[in-house]
């Protein structure tokens, strides 16, 4: 849904980075022996790097990188993305791990995505860090780490409480607020009216 928020001619690109966040995503949830998931993340972050000087692998998703991505965000940058998802195969997660996957999944995605819609805030790679950790206490089976994923969230958000998402990136702003919306003690569940009337006011407003 908050793809239909954007601009068309940004839509492709930033479904692509959706996608690509995805299967790094998928790496860790497919993946049991953390040096195979090694293996394969390193195998992402090289072939993320070379989209800056050769042509794609023939691997569906890094042609479309290739061909609506890189020309506004080099490979280089796409590459960073992969050191957020190796930080989670430390053995200990511990706040150090988090922080790692905050910035370089969270802040780079969401800076990615600000770059390819034409805007640059500070407050975008906040909310990224906070919508990173956000996900990833829903993905914890452990009760301290999740909490302490969310505690963190809160903290990221809170510095952009007052920010007004531009227009060109207010589909970024609408995946913000669906995990700050899932932070909220009084949750309400997916499709509720409250939070879709909560996701269309940021849509007219901003905020």
């Amino acid at each position: 849904m908050a793809l239909t928020y954007a601009a068309p001619a940004h839509r492709p690109a930033l479904a692509a980075l959706w996608r690509l966040d995805d299967r790094l995503a998928g790496i860790l949830r497919t993946t049991r022996e953390p040096m195979i998931g090694q293996m394969r993340l390193t195998w992402w972050h090289g072939a993320l790097s070379a989209l800056d000087d050769s042509a794609p692998p023939a691997e569906p998703l890094l042609e479309e990188l290739a061909r609506v991505v890189v020309p506004r965000v080099p490979g280089r940058r796409l590459a960073d993305l992969v050191e957020g998802w190796e930080a989670l195969l430390e053995p200990t997660l511990d706040a150090a791990a988090m922080h790692a996957h905050a910035t370089q999944r969270g802040s780079g995605l969401f800076a990615a995505m600000a770059t390819v819609v034409g805007v640059d805030d500070p407050a975008i790679p906040a909310a990224g860090a906070g919508w990173a950790l956000a996900d990833l206490a829903t993905h914890l089976d452990a009760r301290d780490k999740a909490d302490r994923a969310r505690a963190l969230a809160q903290e990221a958000f809170a510095g952009t409480a007052a920010f007004r998402w531009p227009t060109p990136a207010r589909a970024i702003g609408a995946i913000a607020q669906t995990v700050r919306l899932d932070l909220r003690t009084d949750r309400r569940p997916h499709g509720h009216p409250a939070r879709a009337a909560r996701l269309l006011w940021l849509r007219v407003s901003g905020r």
